[in-house]
């Protein structure tokens, strides 16, 4: 009998993460991957398009949690998966990143004994008003396979106590996916022309995190710092959904639509061209960071901490607190002029094979193998 591999999925990060996972599990043959797709991103352009751009098949299960409060989102979650899995048996369950999504995923499988396998795991912050902080730790503390991007994030698991023989260093699957589509992007520039860009002219924008739209004053601060640089440049924000409905319930939505080129959110594939067109890319996405240092895009961080700490090190990311609006737009304005470049030649997140790696060490584990 062919053995089952859950992979568990619900933001357009895991969507990405998942895409060359799944795609060398194909290749080999040797295990079904059933797929699940919680539903936690639920907008045509932060979901479906992205499985179709990335050549995945359609989800096996769509749960379609949606949108509710982290405790209401992460129960329901826990029920609809632990029922699929009862149905399936797999013998391993794969999670990715740091989402209710991941966590959910991870508290279903290890209450039924499914070994649990995490990709991207050993992050910190050490932040832990994030949700994700708290989603990484715990699904760190019940993965039995442990899948770290960086030297860093090993140190933090052991640092924990998590056992050396979990934890595997295979680079970062983010890297392997810019290296694999992105010529692909790159031939979409049509796409510049219609939204009125010229190539490294516009700065590209995304915000989302809870920390910053979840706190109005915070929120406030950023789109009147991008207010104040859309003067200098223009600002390119393709905004989430969440997002805007904060904006509008508060009352912030039409000034900042007056001032700045706000788009829908993008599919994979055009946010990827805008990035490797973007003179910079100010963010408070931790994908985002990384895709900016893969395609040699300076990058500002609008957050008091990133999980990614060596792209600052190499002087590709720029950590800003959005604290006040002036230190973001001076610091911004500094780099737009110096146009900085970080460190070359440098391969933090690996040489693009970390997907394979996970596949090969997946199906060398005796659950996997017996």
């Amino acid at each position: 009998m062919q053995k089952k591999l859950v992979t568990i999925v619900g933001a357009r990060p895991q969507f990405i993460k998942a895409a060359m996972v799944s795609h060398h599990l194909k290749k080999v043959g040797a295990v079904k991957e059933i797929l699940i797709h919680t539903g936690q991103h639920y907008d045509e352009n932060m979901s479906s398009i992205f499985f179709e751009e990335l050549e995945m098949s359609a989800p096996d299960h769509h749960l379609e949690i949606g949108s509710l409060s982290h405790g209401a989102q992460t129960g329901r979650m826990l029920e609809a998966i632990e029922k699929v899995l009862l149905e399936t048996a797999p013998q391993g369950v794969l999670i990715y990143g740091d989402t209710n999504s991941t966590l959910a995923g991870a508290l279903a499988a290890s209450k039924l004994h499914i070994p649990i396998f995490h990709v991207e795991a050993g992050l910190r912050s050490f932040n832990m008003k994030m949700p994700e902080e708290i989603n990484r730790i715990v699904s760190d503390g019940l993965s039995q396979l442990l899948f770290a991007p960086t030297k860093i994030a090993i140190q933090h698991l052991l640092n924990e106590g998590i056992s050396e023989k979990k934890i595997h260093e295979v680079g970062d699957v983010m890297y392997d996916i810019a290296l694999h589509y992105g010529e692909k992007a790159r031939k979409n520039s049509q796409r510049l022309d219609d939204l009125n860009l010229t190539s490294k002219k516009y700065l590209l924008a995304t915000i989302h995190r809870a920390e910053n739209t979840d706190n109005i004053e915070r929120l406030k601060i950023i789109f009147d710092a991008f207010i104040k640089l859309s003067k200098e440049i223009p600002v390119v924000l393709p905004l989430h959904p969440r997002t805007r409905g904060i904006l509008k319930k508060n009352g912030l939505f039409e000034r900042v639509e007056a001032h700045l080129n706000l788009i829908e959110p993008l599919g994979f594939l055009e946010m990827m061209l805008l990035e490797i067109h973007a003179k910079l890319i100010v963010t408070d996405s931790g994908g985002v960071q990384k895709e900016a240092f893969f395609h040699g895009v300076p990058c500002v961080t609008l957050r008091d901490e990133t999980e990614w700490v060596e792209l600052v090190e190499l002087g590709w990311n720029h950590l800003i607190p959005p604290v006040d609006s002036s230190s973001i737009v001076s610091g911004v304005l500094d780099l737009l002029v110096s146009s900085p470049q970080g460190e070359t030649g440098c391969y933090p997140y690996g040489r693009g094979d970390s997907s394979k790696k996970i596949v090969d060490i997946i199906l060398n584990e005796e659950y996997i193998r017996h």
